[in-house]
């Protein structure tokens, strides 16, 4: 038996687009201060009160940043999302996994975000039913880069890190795969990161990069499905 791991933003469904402005437009509101968004995605996958912390801290921001601004951030970059959300699935999604359940390979989710926000969408636009194992940003004490949120679906699914290849779009999410000893595949997507310096030293020998998920769907079949 061999398994997938799906990250969940930019590689399953497009919110990532929205994160950012959000998260852009929350920080302007409650700090007074601009970001780039190219930044939220550098570090997709991490918490929200860390992400806050590590983008005025790479900033070198000269700005107070204490757990009660942080904490309206967050609350904050909460309310605009839901008020300017409106992710599409990312193409090619329904067609891998409809493919996928054709043969016996295990699926599972690993995200950051939280399983009210996984329960919205993903169930919404794929259907929980088709994976076999979710692990949201709840579930975990230590998320992206960190290897646990993997180890963690390893475990669950029952497999070893050489029967299991993580599908990522993010610095974090392939550096917390590397982490934990799995063979990762990029799919870029919508991302606005560039390969050659965002990914430096993340990217392994072994490590294939796609444009886009729908490109990388023969590849996970032959290796997930024995070529069935």
């Amino acid at each position: 038996m061999k398994g997938i791991i799906f990250d969940m933003d930019g590689v399953l469904i497009d919110a990532m687009p929205f994160h950012a402005e959000a998260v852009k437009i929350a920080i302007k509101e409650e700090a007074s201060y601009e970001i780039d968004k190219k930044i939220v995605y550098q570090l997709e996958g991490m918490p929200m009160d860390e992400l806050v912390q590590e983008i005025f801290k790479r900033n070198n921001a000269n700005k107070k940043i204490d757990n009660e601004l942080v904490e309206k951030i967050s609350k904050r970059k909460k309310q605009i999302f839901k008020e300017i959300e409106n992710t599409p699935l990312i193409e090619g999604v329904n067609d891998l996994i409809k493919e996928l359940n054709e043969c016996d390979c295990l699926k599972a989710i690993v995200t950051g975000a939280a399983k009210n926000e996984i329960e919205a969408t993903i169930d919404k636009m794929i259907g929980l039913k088709n994976f076999d194992v979710v692990i949201s940003g709840d579930d975990v004490e230590q998320g992206k880069p960190h290897s646990t949120p993997f180890v963690t679906a390893l475990q669950k699914m029952n497999i070893k890190p050489s029967e299991c290849i993580v599908v990522e779009n993010a610095p974090l999410g392939v550096e917390a795969a590397n982490n934990a000893g799995i063979k990762c595949i990029i799919t870029l997507n919508s991302t606005p990161l560039d390969i050659s310096s965002d990914f430096d030293n993340l990217i392994l020998k072994e490590t294939k990069i796609f444009q886009n998920t729908k490109s990388a769907i023969d590849f996970l079949m032959k290796w997930c499905c024995n070529n069935k």
